[in-house]
């Protein structure tokens, strides 16, 4: 497997497992934070950190479908951003950072799996 593919695999693992762990303290309630919590927000980014995990897998395994399933959860996080950013005055700060690290962190995992070797040509 292609160093690339194996750091787009780390990544997705990584901010899967934190966004399910963070966002499942804040849900039950062993996390409390001094900011407006949108709940609809937590649920959503614990889905999408289910759905990180999924593509860690789907990545690590060179699955033909780990190509959609990155760009998806890129547009979906991209979609909530714009939305939180244009139309909703309650987000925190915080909110808004994190969801543009998370999409830093996609585009980062996209680019690496779009990776490709120039192509050497042999001489005759």
């Amino acid at each position: 497997m292609k160093t690339s593919r194996i750091i787009a695999s780390i990544l997705a693992g990584l901010v899967g497992l934190l966004s399910v762990f963070s966002g499942s303290m804040v849900l039950l309630g062993l996390r409390s934070v001094d900011y407006t919590v949108l709940d609809w927000l937590v649920i959503i980014n614990v889905v999408l950190g289910i759905l990180s995990l999924i593509a860690a897998y789907l990545i690590g395994k060179q699955h033909a479908k780990s190509n959609l399933i990155i760009k998806s959860i890129l547009f979906l996080n991209l979609i909530i951003f714009f939305y939180l950013f244009f139309f909703d005055d309650r987000v925190a700060v915080e909110s808004i950072k994190a969801m543009v690290f998370r999409i830093v962190v996609w585009a980062v995992i996209l680019l690496l799996i779009l990776l490709k070797k120039p192509k050497t040509i042999r001489n005759k």
